[in-house]
C-alpha cells in the first residue's frame, strides 16, 4: 500500500467508511433532525449543526492548500465557526450536510492527484507539511464525530 493509499484510507474511515473505532463523522450525523442538530448544551457552546459546517470548512482549507487555491473561496462568509442554524429548516441542514460531503469528495480527489513526493513539503504560510494536514483533517473528523455522539447523548438527558 502506498503512502497516498494509506492517507486516503484514513480520510475515508474517519469520514464514512467502516472501521474499528466506531462511529465516523458522517455516521454521527446520519438521520439527524434539525431539532437535534441545533440543540446546544449551554449558552455560547457549539451545536452539531455548527460542527458540520466547521468540519466542511477545514476540509476546504486542506483541499485549498493541496491544490494551491486562494483563500476566500469557501461558499459561506467567514471562517472556522459559522452560526447555525440560520432558518432552522430541514432544507438548510441538508444543504450544510451536502457542503460537508462536497468538500470531503474534493479533498479525496485532491489527495489522489497530489504528487506523493511533495507530501513532506509545507504549503506557503503553513507550519505543517501536506502529509500532516491530511492526517490532521482525518483526526479532526474523528474528534468531532465523538463530540457529536456525546452531544446527542447529552440532549437525551436534558
Amino acid at each position: 500500500m502506498s503512502e497516498t493509499d494509506l492517507l486516503i484510507l484514513q480520510l475515508e474511515q474517519a469520514f464514512d467508511h467502516r472501521s474499528w473505532h466506531g462511529t465516523n463523522l458522517f455516521g454521527s450525523i446520519r438521520g439527524i433532525a434539525p431539532e437535534q442538530a441545533e440543540w446546544r448544551p449551554g449558552e455560547g457552546r457549539h451545536n452539531v449543526w455548527e460542527i458540520i459546517v466547521h468540519a466542511a470548512y477545514w476540509k476546504y482549507t486542506v483541499y485549498r492548500r493541496l491544490v494551491g487555491e486562494a483563500r476566500g473561496s469557501f461558499p459561506l462568509r467567514g471562517s472556522n465557526w459559522f452560526p447555525r442554524p440560520v432558518d432552522g429548516s430541514a432544507a438548510e441542514l441538508k444543504a450544510d450536510t451536502r457542503l460537508l460531503r462536497e468538500f470531503h469528495d474534493k479533498l479525496l480527489t485532491a489527495v489522489k492527484q497530489f504528487n506523493p513526493r511533495r507530501l513532506g513539503e509545507r504549503p506557503p504560510a503553513s507550519k505543517f507539511a501536506f502529509r500532516d494536514l491530511i492526517v490532521g483533517v482525518a483526526a479532526h473528523d474523528l474528534y468531532h464525530a465523538g463530540q457529536i455522539q456525546l452531544l446527542k447523548r447529552l440532549r437525551q438527558t436534558f
